[in-house]
């Protein structure tokens, strides 16, 4: 088994993010820094990442959560704040979110031990789809909507892929702002926020509904439930399948 698989399969990373770590030197095998792609490890080969010694979750976790606002998408903070992994303490294995949700945004949050399943769903070329429930304060006109749809230039330059954009009825609640649904396949930093802000108008809400065909149902913030076997399968063929 190659070693970047091995490690996925250990629940380190994704198989990518495992690669960037053997290149910058943070692996040993057999008491050897390995720096190269393509290792073949043996049965009782020993792997170290960052000094601990590794080894193959025995069960995989696959779980759906809807993050709530004001949790942060890390296992642990130093600042203290609540963690994602807080919210889902009977799960002893060492699981991880796919992706990310900023602090203020709720929603369908992934998180597993199975670094493949992290690739499949996070890789560029796979372009999965997420939708999203925005609220936002300032006028969205047509013009507003063609530019998103079209795709906007963030305030670093980068020029965002084209959206799904659908005006929703005004909510009474909310005099002044305006509803919306968006579908984007891009992960770029505060991605939907920032493409807002692009052409004048500010998220005052947001909500990630669906990654893919997986949506959150009727599942509260702060709940949440195990993948079903098809939901599971589903997952891993937006990457066409494992790499043997």
């Amino acid at each position: 088994m190659r070693l970047q698989k091995y490690m996925a399969e250990c629940g380190v990373a994704s198989r990518r993010k495992s690669e960037e770590l053997i290149s910058q030197g943070h692996v040993i095998v057999n008491g050897k820094i390995v720096t190269e792609m393509g290792v073949q490890l043996e049965e009782n080969d020993e792997v170290l990442v960052d000094g601990k010694p590794i080894a193959p979750e025995k069960k995989k976790q696959y779980i759906l959560l809807n993050k709530p606002q004001g949790v942060v998408t890390t296992l642990s903070d130093p600042q203290g704040r609540k963690t994602v992994r807080e919210l889902i303490p009977d799960i002893k294995e060492r699981i991880f979110p796919v992706g990310r949700l900023d602090y203020d945004t709720e929603g369908l949050l992934i998180l597993t031990n199975d670094g493949d399943l992290m690739q499949s769903i996070t890789h560029p070329s796979n372009e999965v789809e997420k939708l999203y429930v925005v609220r936002v304060r300032g006028e969205i006109t047509e013009q507003a909507l063609g530019r998103l749809e079209n795709g906007v230039t963030l305030d670093d330059g980068h020029h965002t892929a084209p959206a799904k954009v659908t005006l929703l009825p005004d909510d009474a609640a909310h005099q002044g702002q305006k509803n919306l649904t968006i579908a984007v396949h891009e992960g770029h930093n505060r991605l939907v926020r920032r493409m807002f802000e692009a052409v004048g108008a500010q998220v005052v809400y947001l909500r990630r509904e669906k990654i893919g065909q997986l949506s959150l149902g009727h599942l509260k913030p702060g709940a949440w439930r195990h993948l079903s076997e098809k939901e599971v399968e589903y997952l891993k063929e937006l990457g066409g399948g494992y790499e043997a």
